[in-house]
């Protein structure tokens, strides 16, 4: 069964789905008007109808809800992230990042013992179809600066700041992304 949800979160509408498999999306939405695109995309990759909530996704929904609230740092939910063979190695990698702290492209690279593909694991890092639960907004780059986020760098800093980073930035505030 594929299921799928949305939550409005902190840093903009979430778009959530997944399968028997497990989680596969945590997606940002520019709006709520955009879910029908999103589930169609989750549909087609699945073959087969998503069915709103069930018990799967009330389980990714809570967590995330425990994650905005400070109460959770990391997660402990089934994925299936569709990607290739280096993109899986690196998700796996940006997992073992705790909350709280950061590490550059290049430190995945190594750990990955391939250092000198930081570009590439920076490609892996920008198609994280499970945004915060694989936390790539963990990775910043090699002076410490924020780079690319799919989510775009506000969210990044905000996501960053409420796991206690400090990157000598200015805090960020609460985010409205509507209209």
């Amino acid at each position: 069964m594929t299921y799928y949800d949305t939550l409005d979160s902190p840093v903009g509408m979430l778009f959530i789905g997944g399968g028997a498999a497990g989680l596969s999306h945590v997606e940002f939405m520019a709006s709520v008007d955009d879910l029908p695109a999103y589930r169609a995309r989750l549909e087609a990759a699945a073959g087969e109808p998503a069915t709103r909530g069930g018990a799967d996704c009330a389980e990714a929904v809570r967590q995330l809800h425990e994650y905005f609230d400070g109460t959770r740092t990391s997660f402990d939910l089934p994925l299936a992230p569709e990607g290739t063979a280096w993109q899986q190695r690196v998700w796996m990698a940006l997992r073992e990042i705790p909350a709280g702290e950061t590490v550059s492209y290049g430190t995945i690279a190594a750990r990955l013992g391939r250092p000198t593909a930081s570009r590439a694991v920076g490609a892996a890092n920008g198609r994280n179809p499970i945004a915060i639960v694989v936390p790539c907004h963990r990775v910043i780059g090699s002076n410490h600066t924020l780079t690319g986020y799919a989510g775009g760098l506000r969210r990044k800093q905000w996501l960053l700041a409420h796991e206690g980073v400090a990157l000598g930035l200015d805090a960020p505030v609460a985010m409205s992304l509507a209209g």
